[in-house]
């Protein structure tokens, strides 16, 4: 079944509550109402949010209102009622931005009834769709295929139209973990040294005929794929192109986009196939979830330095998890990110920030 784009598009049921707002034209009006909002500081905090749940405009209001004062400039919003948050985070001076699934679509049903073909394929040749790695939302699609990076790009323009929207936050930009971080393994049962086929992607057939015209090969036919440079540099490839025409899509809006990435470029490249330093995005989010990795904080400050480097002098927000940060050690971290040369920090996520965590963070931004 073939459908037009503006048809996919109109029945698209995303993860997200995107509104079903019709194209439209950058408007003078919202561009003026954005820019009049809170200027990011040289050193901003972000935090993500879990915008569902039935909450009140005033109680949104109350909730950001506590995360100000202790000085978070900007939220990083799923689910939810787009015009509700987004009014409560402006009367507090806090910039709205949208937090999107991108290439895991787990919840997006109308892709999945309607295109399974979209789903990504493992080394075993099963689908991410009906087959999930480590768990069951692990539901990714393909970004070599041209139909998917036109949807994806509709997807996130319709956000960036949305009124209240500030910019657009992508995550999930990237394929499944070949290899989880090492943190992760023990509670998977895996010991992952080496890549596994059923942990490999994305050997669709898209992918395997468009490696072909380029490269004379299939990739099922070479004899170590974890180690050829070609096919991997065809991976990182096709993630970029998808980054790159999802960029295009938010900035003819006069909107930013962002995204959540893993911790640095060259564990991006070996663990989920992301060459993030080479996407055109306003920002950066590392997520440098130091346990994940059996590191210390200190690992915090050399990822930042990594991806600083890399990236050249655009922004880098470092993501700290709040589950391995005891009050202290959020100070400590915020302060070796900032020491690092990061642009801030991004808090995850906001309901895991104690009276005593916010406390922390008051203190040593005022330091």
């Amino acid at each position: 079944m073939t459908l037009r784009r503006r048809d996919f598009l109109r029945m698209a049921g995303g993860a997200l509550a995107l509104g079903g707002l019709p194209a439209c034209a950058p408007d003078p009006g919202r561009d003026a109402f954005r820019a009049s909002r809170r200027v990011l500081p040289e050193f901003s905090v972000w935090t993500w949010v879990h915008g569902g749940g039935g909450v009140t405009g005033a109680e949104w209001r109350r909730r950001f209102a506590r995360i100000r004062e202790a000085g978070v400039h900007a939220v990083l919003v799923s689910g939810g009622d787009p015009a509700i948050l987004s009014r409560a985070a402006h009367a507090e001076g806090l910039q709205f931005h949208r937090w999107f699934w991108t290439l895991n679509r787990n919840g997006d049903r109308w892709a999945q009834e309607h295109h399974p073909e979209w789903f990504t394929v493992s080394r075993e040749l099963r689908s991410s769709l009906e087959h999930p790695p480590y768990v069951g939302y692990y539901r990714w699609v393909c970004p070599t295929r041209e139909p998917v990076r036109r949807y994806l790009a509709g997807l996130v323009s319709e956000i960036a139209a949305t009124p209240g929207v500030d910019g657009v936050h992508l995550d999930y930009v990237r394929h499944s973990d070949v290899i989880l971080p090492r943190g992760l393994w023990e509670r998977y049962g895996l010991v992952q040294d080496t890549e596994l086929p059923q942990f490999d992607f994305c050997y669709c057939d898209v992918c395997r005929e468009t490696f072909a015209r380029l490269d004379g090969r299939d990739p099922l036919e070479i004899p170590d794929p974890p180690s050829d440079e070609a096919w991997r540099r065809f991976r990182w490839d096709s993630v970029t192109g998808a980054v790159r025409e999802m960029a295009a899509a938010v900035h003819a809006r006069g909107v930013p986009i962002t995204a959540a990435v893993f911790p640095t470029p060259t564990i991006a490249r070996r663990l989920v196939r992301q060459a993030w330093d080479e996407w055109p995005l306003d920002r950066f989010f590392p997520m440098l979830y130091h346990r994940f990795y059996l590191e210390d904080i200190a690992w915090i400050g050399a990822g930042v330095r990594e991806g600083v480097a890399a990236l050249g002098g655009r922004p880098l927000h470092a993501g700290l998890y709040l589950p391995d940060l005891p009050p202290d050690d959020l100070a400590l971290a915020v302060e070796t990110a900032r020491a690092a040369g990061a642009s801030g920090v991004a808090l995850f996520e906001m309901g895991g920030l104690t009276d005593a965590h916010l406390a922390a963070l008051r203190e040593v931004l005022a330091a």
